[in-house]
């Protein structure tokens, strides 16, 4: 079985790259300075497959404070602001969809 990250990435509009943090579990999204962020208007946003290859592959060696990582779809609004492009990558923004039973004081 082939690995998700040695697939071909496929780019049909803008992507960013997104994981959860090692930490608290967080979603975060990929900077283009290499770090990490909670606010998606902070991701660095590809829009051609070798764009988001470079993301996708610096982010999976950074396995120390993110995992999982994978290429989201997004939409560009207007000011520059950017969205999530399906109903995953919205409930993901949004945090959880129940309350959870156990608080980390994080």
């Amino acid at each position: 079985m082939t690995s998700p990250l040695e697939q071909k990435i496929k780019i049909t509009g803008p992507v960013v790259v997104t994981a959860n943090r090692v930490g608290d579990g967080a979603v975060v999204y990929r900077r283009a300075d290499g770090g990490w962020t909670i606010h998606l208007d902070d991701a660095a946003v590809a829009t051609d497959s070798a764009g988001a290859r470079v993301l996708i592959d610096a982010a999976a060696a950074d396995d120390l404070r993110a995992v999982g990582p994978y290429v989201a779809p997004v939409k560009l609004a207007p000011g520059g602001h950017v969205r999530p492009g399906n109903l995953r990558e919205l409930i993901r923004l949004g945090g959880p969809t129940i309350e959870l039973p156990v608080t980390f004081g994080i």
